[in-house]
C-alpha cells in the first residue's frame, strides 16, 4: 500500500525537493516520514515557521551545494595534495559561509530563533585568506611566496635571452635562414636552417619540415640559457608543491570545523525548504493536538489552483470517528478526502498546511484505499483490488490511524457490494480510528444515519457548469445524481426513460423532469475493414472434370471424353463421336477417370487432333512451314 502515491504527497515532495540545494537536505525530502514524537513534531513546525518569517523579512538565504568540498576534505584528510582549483572552491565555500553568517545575524534584530545559529558557523577567515592571496585563476599566484616571485622573475629573465640570441643568430646567418623568425620546436627555441647550410650554424637538430629541406636548429648560445630555464622550472614546481601542501595542511587542520559549517549548511538548508515550500503554497501553520479532532477552515489541495478552487470546510471527532461522504460523481468526493488527509500528513511532517486555519491530530498511521488498484499482472480485477487492499488496511487499523476509502464496495455486484461495505464500515467503528469513506449506495447512507459515532456528509456541485464546488455539507447524505448529469450531458430521452424505469420503476419515468428536449444520438463517420477480394468463380467447380476423363452425356446418355475441361461459366467440351461439344457440368456425369484410362504422360492430341494437324505441329516443331493448324469448331 503506497498511501503517499494514492494522496498525491509524493508530488509534493517533488516540488519541496526542488526548493532543496543540499544534496543531503534533497536525500532527507525524499525519505520523509511523519514525526510520532509530539516535542519532535511541535520543534519541526516552529522551524518552518521560523524559516519562513526570516525569509519574508531579509529574502532567500545564500546557501550553496557541498557536495564537491566533502570530497575535498577527504583528500585533505588523507595528505594527498590539493590542486589550486579544489582550493579555490573551498575558498568560495568559505566565502558562502561568511555570507551565511551575515545573512543570521541580520535576523537576530527580528528574534528569529532560527538566526542564533549563525554562532554554530566558523567562517574560517585566516585560511580564506590565505587561500585568496596565494591562489589566483586557477594557479598559485606569483605574489604566494618570495622565492616564487624571484624563480618565475628569472625564468621569464632567462626566456627573453633565449629568444634574444636566436633573434641574433638570424641576423647574423641571414643567407642560411629558410625563414625571418625562430620558432618553438619539442618547448626548445630554433632557428629555421636550410638544410644545405646545416654546417654553418652551430647548434643541434630538434625537428625538420616535411620536405626535409629545412633543419630547425637549437643554437649552442641558447641550448645553455635551456639548460638554466629547465632548473629554474624544476624550482618553480618545488615552490608550488611547497606552498600547496602548506595550505593542503591548513585545510586539514580545519577539517573537523568544515564538517561542522557543512552540517549546519545542511540543516539549514532543509528547514529553509520547507519555508520556501510554504511560501510558494501560501500555507499557515497548523496547531497539533494528540486528541482525536481535525479541523479545517478553507482548505484546499495544495497541488491545485488557489483561484479556481473553492475553500473547504472540515470538521470531525469529539463523538463522530467516521463521515461517509456522498454525492454526484462530479462533485469532488475523491479530491475531498484526498485534501483531508494530504494536509494532515503534511502537518504531521513538519510542513504548513493549505488552509486558513488548521487543527490537527498526530495519527500513528495513514491507511487509505483510492483507485480501482487493477492489476493485469498479478491477476486483480477492481473488486479483487478493492478487497486485497481493504483487507490490509483492516489488519493495520487502529485508533490512532486516519483512514480514507473511495467508492466503498464497488466493483461487484451491487448488494453484495453493500453488504461488503457495511461490514468494512463496522470494522472501521469498532477500530476507533478516523476515517473517511465515499459511496453511492442508500443502504449505507442509512446505515451511517443510524450508527453512533458515523455520520453523513454530501459534496455540493454546480448544476449549471457540472462543475464541483469542493464543499462539504457534514450531516446531509447527497444523492449521486447520476441521471441529471447524464440529461445534462446529452443522453437520449429513451436511453434516460430505460435506465429510470430499471432503477425506479414506470411511475418514476413519469415524475422525472427532463433537463433537455428529444435528442438523437449522432452516429460518427468510423473508419471502415478493407476485406481481400476473393476470386471470382468457383475453384472446386474447374478442377471438377479433368482431360481424357469418360463421362456420360445426359439425356441422351451417350460416352464421351472431356477435351477442354470446365470453364469458369461451368460449361465444358465434350468429344462425342464424329463430333466435339459445349455442354453445362450440370448435364455430365463422371463415368470413368482419365486416371484409370490412360498413363500418366500419355498424349491427348491423338484424340482429339486430326492425323493432318498433327503431322504440322511435328513439322513446325523441326522447321518454318506455312501450313495452317485448324480446329474443328463443330
Amino acid at each position: 500500500m503506497n498511501t503517499e502515491k494514492q494522496i498525491e504527497f509524493d508530488k509534493i515532495k517533488e516540488i519541496w525537493m526542488g526548493l532543496a540545494v543540499t544534496e543531503w537536505a534533497k536525500e532527507k525530502i525524499k525519505g520523509a516520514a511523519f514525526y510520532l514524537s509530539e516535542g519532535e513534531l511541535r520543534k519541526q513546525l516552529r522551524d518552518t515557521t521560523d524559516g519562513r518569517n526570516l525569509m519574508e523579512k531579509l529574502g532567500m538565504p545564500p546557501l550553496q551545494n557541498v557536495v564537491e568540498i566533502k570530497d575535498i576534505l577527504m583528500i585533505s584528510e588523507k595528505g594527498d595534495c590539493l590542486t589550486p582549483h579544489q582550493l579555490e572552491q573551498l575558498e568560495k565555500i568559505l566565502a558562502a559561509i561568511r555570507r551565511l553568517k551575515d545573512y543570521l545575524k541580520r535576523g537576530k534584530m527580528y528574534d528569529n530563533p532560527l538566526s542564533f545559529y549563525e554562532e554554530n558557523l566558523d567562517a574560517l577567515e585566516d585560511l580564506k585568506e590565505e587561500i585568496c592571496r596565494q591562489i589566483r585563476n586557477g594557479a598559485v599566484d606569483d605574489y604566494a611566496s618570495k622565492e616564487l616571485l624571484q624563480i618565475r622573475s628569472q625564468i621569464t629573465k632567462c626566456e627573453e635571452q633565449m629568444k634574444q640570441k636566436a633573434e641574433q643568430i638570424i641576423r647574423s646567418h641571414k643567407e642560411c635562414m629558410a625563414d625571418n623568425y625562430y620558432t618553438l620546436r619539442n618547448g626548445r627555441v630554433c632557428v629555421p636552417v636550410k638544410k644545405e647550410c646545416r654546417l654553418m650554424v652551430s647548434g643541434s637538430a630538434i625537428d625538420k619540415s616535411a620536405t626535409g629541406n629545412t633543419l630547425f636548429i637549437e643554437p649552442t648560445c641558447v641550448s645553455k640559457l635551456q639548460e638554466e630555464l629547465q632548473l629554474l622550472k624544476i624550482g618553480e614546481e618545488n615552490e608550488v608543491y611547497r606552498i600547496l601542501y602548506t595550505l593542503t595542511a591548513m585545510v586539514a587542520d580545519a577539517v573537523e570545523i568544515m564538517k561542522e559549517n557543512i552540517t549546519m549548511i545542511e540543516k539549514l538548508d532543509f528547514i529553509f525548504s520547507k519555508g520556501k515550500l510554504s511560501m510558494d503554497m501560501d500555507a499557515v501553520e497548523p496547531t497539533i493536538n494528540t486528541g482525536r479532532k481535525i479541523v479545517l477552515k478553507d482548505a484546499r489541495h495544495p497541488l491545485m489552483d488557489k483561484e479556481i478552487n473553492v475553500p473547504l470546510q472540515f470538521e470531525i471527532g469529539e463523538e463522530i470517528r467516521g463521515i461517509i461522504i456522498t454525492g454526484p460523481n462530479t462533485g469532488g468526493k475523491t479530491v475531498a478526502i484526498k485534501t483531508v488527509m494530504l494536509n494532515c500528513m503534511m502537518a504531521q511532517c513538519g510542513l504548513h498546511v493549505t488552509c486558513k486555519e488548521a487543527d490537527i491530530c498526530m495519527n500513528n498511521s495513514y491507511l487509505c484505499d483510492i483507485g480501482d488498484g487493477q492489476n493485469l499482472a498479478e491477476n486483480l480485477s477492481t473488486f479483487s483490488a478493492h478487497v486485497k487492499n481493504v483487507l490490509e488496511v483492516l489488519s493495520e487499523v487502529n485508533k490512532d490511524s486516519f483512514v480514507i476509502m473511495d467508492e466503498l464496495g464497488s466493483g461487484t455486484d451491487p448488494a453484495e457490494g453493500m453488504g461488503i461495505a457495511i461490514a468494512i464500515l463496522e470494522e472501521l467503528r469498532k477500530s476507533g480510528a478516523i476515517f473517511l469513506a465515499t459511496t453511492h449506495y442508500p443502504e449505507v447512507k442509512e446505515y451511517a444515519g443510524k450508527t453512533p459515532d458515523i455520520i453523513n456528509a454530501r459534496m455540493t456541485f454546480d448544476k449549471e457548469t457540472l462543475r464541483p464546488t469542493y464543499q462539504m455539507v457534514i450531516g446531509e447524505a447527497g444523492e449521486s445524481c447520476a441521471f441529471y448529469i447524464a440529461d445534462r450531458l446529452g443522453m437520449p430521452k429513451e436511453m434516460l426513460r430505460t435506465a429510470i424505469k430499471a432503477a425506479y420503476g414506470e411511475e418514476a419515468v413519469h415524475a422525472y423532469h427532463f433537463q433537455k428536449g428529444d435528442t438523437v444520438m449522432e452516429k460518427r463517420n468510423t473508419s471502415r475493414i478493407v476485406k481481400v477480394k476473393k476470386p471470382k468463380g468457383n475453384m472446386e467447380l474447374t478442377t471438377k472434370y479433368k482431360l481424357g476423363d469418360s463421362v456420360m452425356v445426359y439425356p441422351e446418355k451417350k460416352i464421351g471424353i472431356v477435351c477442354e475441361p470446365v470453364n469458369e461459366k461451368g460449361v465444358l467440351r465434350v468429344q462425342l463421336p464424329g463430333k466435339k461439344i459445349w455442354i453445362n457440368h450440370k448435364r455430365v456425369k463422371l463415368h470413368v477417370a482419365a486416371t484409370e484410362l490412360y498413363p500418366e504422360d500419355y498424349d491427348f492430341s491423338i484424340l482429339f487432333e486430326t492425323v493432318e494437324n498433327r503431322k504440322l505441329a511435328h513439322d513446325m516443331g523441326r522447321k518454318y512451314t506455312e501450313g495452317i493448324i485448324r480446329h474443328d469448331e463443330k
